[in-house]
């Protein structure tokens, strides 16, 4: 396959979807540049793990500035902008409502708007979510669903969707949204409930915990596999016409049922160390959400490969041999020993 030569700056590729992206883009011949936020505890350890650090050049840079925004796109002359930066948590955004809206809706217009007026042929890919969907019907959710957001994460992103339309459509900018449904690695954070649940299921199995703490296991996701949905990040902007795309697997799965696929991976019986936690059960909650990836099949090529059972699997075994390694004396990168789950950190208790 011949390389190709183009600029691509990333936004948040520090996070899972940031460094799978980041090494794909490498891969294929790109010069990446990734936009990080400065912070007391710099946090590089997934592109570390991905073998790639030495090969992205990093600009320091906050998108809730839009003169450091502006000057990103100066530095690194892009030809396409994936903007994957965001308070990515649900839950926490019911605490931080203001920054939430602040980062993932305002945020996007920030880059817009640098586009608009440093070069408008800049390509602009925006992380736009199934949580867009909230509570409406029980069904596969297309581009043409209505949406109805449950949640300030989900309020703001669907200001970041609507911007991210109206530039295309007002200024003729190749803009596209990806409504990406839930999509998991090894690479996930520890704050999300699949790598929550993978983590702690290793943790159990090697004797190093008695229990896993879950709120409500009855909601149901449709849950892919993050190398894999990166691909359709970039498939979006080789088009000829911009347009928005569902990236989902089709399928539908509770968190029970990602549990107990968890301890079956390890040959544990779930009954005896899941315990329900009613602390830690959202103020709204999102009960179901399924994709249909038709338009993105048909349109991009694109097709989600892992099956559910897999990806779980895969996310067990690693974090097994991550603790195992971690054990036996071996320093590497990751995120585990020092997560905040090891520490007491009080938050505000939101009730309806």
């Amino acid at each position: 396959m011949a390389k190709i030569s183009k600029n691509a700056l990333v936004t948040g590729i520090t996070g899972q979807d940031g460094a799978y992206l980041a090494q794909f883009l490498l891969n294929k011949g790109y010069e990446v540049f990734g936009l990080f936020r400065r912070t007391s505890s710099l946090n590089f350890w997934r592109i570390q793990c991905l073998g790639i650090s030495d090969r992205v050049s990093l600009i320091p840079g906050d998108v809730s500035d839009a003169a450091s925004i502006v000057e990103a796109v100066k530095i690194s002359v892009p030809d396409e902008i994936y903007h994957l930066a965001a308070q990515s948590h649900v839950g926490a955004s019911f605490e931080q409502p203001k920054g939430t809206t602040d980062i993932n809706g305002i945020g996007v217009t920030r880059f817009l708007e640098a586009i608009r007026n440093i070069n408008p042929k800049i390509k602009f890919y925006q992380a736009s979510t199934s949580e867009l969907y909230g509570n409406g019907r029980i069904e596969a959710y297309n581009e043409d669903t209505s949406f109805c957001p449950a949640s300030p994460y989900a309020a703001a992103k669907l200001y970041g969707y609507w911007m991210t339309r109206i530039y295309r459509e007002s200024y003729g900018l190749f803009c596209c949204n990806g409504i990406l449904f839930n999509h998991e690695s090894p690479l996930r954070g520890l704050d999300f409930v699949t790598r929550k649940i993978s983590n702690q299921v290793a943790r159990i199995k090697l004797g190093l915990d008695d229990s896993l703490k879950i709120g409500n296991i009855d909601t149901k996701r449709d849950w892919g596999y993050a190398p894999e949905y990166v691909e359709a990040m970039w498939l979006m902007l080789q088009q000829d016409k911009p347009d928005d795309y569902v990236i989902a697997s089709n399928e539908a799965h509770s968190v029970r049922e990602f549990i107990e696929h968890a301890f079956d991976a390890v040959g544990l019986d779930c009954k005896r160390y899941m315990k329900i936690d009613k602390s830690l059960i959202r103020p709204l909650d999102v009960n179901y959400l399924q994709g249909d990836n038709k338009k993105a099949s048909l349109k991009l090529g694109w097709k989600c490969k892992t099956k559910f059972d897999e990806l779980v699997k895969i996310m067990v075994t690693e974090d097994l041999t991550r603790w195992r390694r971690y054990m036996n004396g071996e320093h590497f990168p990751w995120d585990a020993p020092n997560h905040t789950e090891n520490l007491r950190i009080l938050t505000r208790v939101l009730r309806r």
